[in-house]
């Protein structure tokens, strides 16, 4: 073991069985990344990225949740790139990154293709969720200013995810990581620019992931030195990484960790979402006029946040100005109200442009294990109120419930345009799953094989003209054009 790699010792951490209750977490992940590519699917990054046709006359005949796709790279950018326009992604904190649009579009892959037990599939997302996040939080603070953690550390997560899957021995995972470091990548400028690269990011990364497994599964051999050798990924892309957070001994699997998000904006404004609706409902939960507004928050979300103009859905969705507007009429923020009508409204304009922001130290101090906020507000009526969140809404320390979560989904599908009925089936195949995980026991020792295959109703295409009686025993069904939902306004230009 002190001769082996870092590569090595990280793959002897996750070989470790995925007890139930793991297991009962993935399959919440699993429903929500459906419902965030649901509502991702409006966007016209979404349709790019299904029109994409590098061989125009080829027939589509490999399934993804927004429709056939011509092969399986193409289904994985269409499963991968959606899941992040609505900014409604999971994440976790310390590493600043966002599991799910990566890691699970590549299972997806291998599940649709190969009919894998429900077991192994969930086990697989298990550990390509603890590899994301224990390099991801390696990196440092230097690597997010210029590279998309989602995309770098998703690479080495898709990747061990789908050694998992395939059943490959220590020494083919090694070559499994190893090919997908080489290909970790995703630099920040494409947050100053108004494109679509983001999206591209994960999918990139899930297909990286992909890849580099199934290569390793032929005998294709990578370098077991990719995170720490002297060319190696941190020595190349992680000025002040932190080596031991890969190996670090936890007391559980850190898909625990890991928040839901349920508000449709930067996580970085979450806190402060939920100080303005706590003041809303303190003050009958109904829309809270205020004079001027003062947020308090950690520098991070100031570096990002800070804009009280926003001109397009995603720079409201990166303005705590707005969102402060927004919560404080609104309540609730639900993806709508990031729709042009309404951040274009006058009145709103002029809330947002009332909020001051600063960094308060007190609250920087516990960022990233925390985000919190402090809002105060001076109301139309002279009442002087404010509110404080040590942790956002959907975080470890305030979850939501399985309840919430699948409310958030049944949301998001209905943003998106899916059929009640199909959205119904979604809910009802994770209904299922979540049975077959309680009743194989609960503990370590209990994890059982759940050898039943895992459910066509999580895989399948969500859209009635996407060929939905696809299924993963037969891939092959007759050509069908692209999903083409309608649309929002503004091309989604890209941030965190």
């Amino acid at each position: 073991m002190a001769d082996a790699s870092l590569t090595q010792r990280l793959l002897q951490r996750n070989a470790q069985p995925v007890d139930a209750r793991a297991r009962q977490r993935t399959v919440l992940h699993w429903v929500d990344w459906i419902a965030c590519v649901a509502a991702g699917a409006r966007s016209p990054a979404a349709d790019a990225l299904a029109r994409y046709a590098p061989q125009p006359d080829a027939p589509r005949h490999h399934p993804s949740l927004i429709g056939m796709a011509h092969d399986a790279h193409h289904a994985m950018l269409m499963d991968a790139g959606p899941a992040n326009v609505e900014e409604m992604d999971d994440m976790h904190r310390q590493a600043i990154l966002h599991p799910g649009p990566v890691v699970i579009p590549a299972i997806a892959g291998i599940a649709r293709s190969r009919r894998l037990a429900a077991g192994t599939v969930l086990d697989a997302l298990v550990r390509g969720y603890e590899t994301t996040i224990r390099i991801g939080r390696a990196v440092g603070r230097r690597h997010y200013f210029y590279w998309h953690n989602t995309a770098t550390a998703g690479s080495f997560g898709a990747a061990a995810a789908c050694a998992s899957a395939l059943g490959l021995d220590e020494t083919q995972g090694v070559w499994a990581l190893g090919n997908a470091g080489t290909q970790a990548a995703g630099l920040w400028q494409v947050r100053l620019e108004p494109v679509m690269s983001k999206q591209l990011h994960t999918g990139h990364a899930a297909w990286a992931g992909f890849t580099s497994a199934h290569l390793a599964l032929a005998g294709f051999t990578g370098p077991q030195h990719i995170l720490e050798g002297e060319r190696g990924f941190f020595a190349a892309m992680c000025e002040g990484a932190d080596l031991s957070a890969v190996t670090r001994e936890e007391r559980d699997w850190l898909i625990h960790e890991t928040s839901f998000k349920p508000w449709p904006a930067c996580r970085h404004t979450h806190a402060t979402i939920d100080c303005a609706l706590a003041l809303r409902e303190q003050a009958g939960d109904a829309p809270l006029r205020f004079e001027s507004c003062t947020v308090e928050t950690f520098g991070d979300a100031i570096a990002i946040c800070n804009n009280p103009q926003p001109t397009t859905r995603t720079e409201a969705k990166f303005s705590l100005q707005y969102c402060v507007a927004a919560a404080a009429r609104f309540g609730p923020l639900a993806p709508h109200h990031f729709d042009a009508e309404q951040f274009a409204d006058p009145t709103l304009q002029a809330d947002a442009a009332r909020v001051a922001i600063a960094a308060a130290p007190d609250i920087d101090a516990r960022y990233s294990a925390h985000y919190g906020a402090r809002v105060r507000m001076v109301l139309a009526d002279g009442r002087t109120v404010s509110h404080e969140v040590q942790d956002s809404l959907g975080d470890p320390e305030r979850p939501l419930s399985t309840e919430a979560v699948f409310d958030k989904a049944t949301q998001l599908m209905r943003y998106g345009g899916v059929a009640p009925e199909r959205a119904e089936a979604v809910l009802r195949a994770a209904e299922s799953l979540l049975r077959a995980v309680t009743d194989n026991g609960t503990g370590a020792a209990a994890h059982g094989p759940m050898s039943e295959a895992f459910p066509d109703d999580l895989l399948r295409p969500l859209f009635a003209s996407s060929a939905t009686t696809a299924t993963t025993a037969s891939l092959a069904t007759a050509p069908t054009a692209p999903l083409s939902p309608s649309r929002n306004d503004d091309r989604e230009s890209p941030a965190r």
